[in-house]
């Protein structure tokens, strides 16, 4: 591993510990084995740094919904591709997308996070598109707000960066499963 690889693992590690406010470079660098300087080298600040890490696995996330809104399957089979798409971002990300949702970044003024800011709107569309397409078809329920249902099945699925732990929990796909059937079972029109 090189030493800017090394540096955003670490990173990673300790902002998933502490949190990304309460940790420092000096934090990052004792964890590396480095001074705190040599990180100048590689990043210009603990934002940049953050950034890296995040931003990969946000524009994953954002091309895998477009990819599956494109697909020709039906509403349902969409909201499980999305969900698990969504949720299998936690597998090798864990720490990743963990330290992703975790943090009050994406509310930041700082221009630095302008293009995350962007992924994740664009993100949230594609899910209310999703939602929206299903009702039109009548896979959903069109009684019910598509945003509401979007962003809440988002939380569901956000949620897991407060309790996952790959060692000691249910295997992605059944976590996946579970979180289709309650999201689409109170999703179907009523008969």
């Amino acid at each position: 591993m090189g030493r800017r690889s090394e540096i955003l693992q670490r990173a990673t590690e300790v902002f998933e510990r502490k949190g990304v406010t309460q940790t420092s470079l000096e934090d990052i660098a004792r964890e590396v084995g480095i001074k705190r300087e040599a990180i100048y080298y590689y990043f210009k600040g603990r934002h940049d740094i953050l950034l890296e890490i995040i931003v990969p696995s946000s524009r994953e996330l954002l091309t895998g919904i477009e990819d599956i809104l494109k697909s020709n399957v039906p509403g349902n089979e969409k909201l499980m591709n999305a969900i698990r798409s969504h949720v299998n971002a936690y597998n090798p990300r864990y720490l990743e997308m963990s330290v992703a949702l975790r943090e009050d970044h994406l509310f930041s003024d700082d221009k630095k996070f302008e293009e995350l800011r962007d992924i994740w709107q664009r993100y949230g569309d594609m899910w209310c598109k999703l939602v929206e397409d299903g009702q039109a078809t009548g896979a959903f329920r069109a009684d019910l707000d598509a945003k509401l249902v979007s962003y809440a099945i988002l939380g569901m699925c956000n949620w897991l960066s407060r309790w996952f732990d790959p060692e000691k929990h249910q295997s992605l796909e059944e976590i996946t499963d579970t979180y289709f059937k309650l999201t689409f079972e109170g999703m179907q029109p009523r008969a």
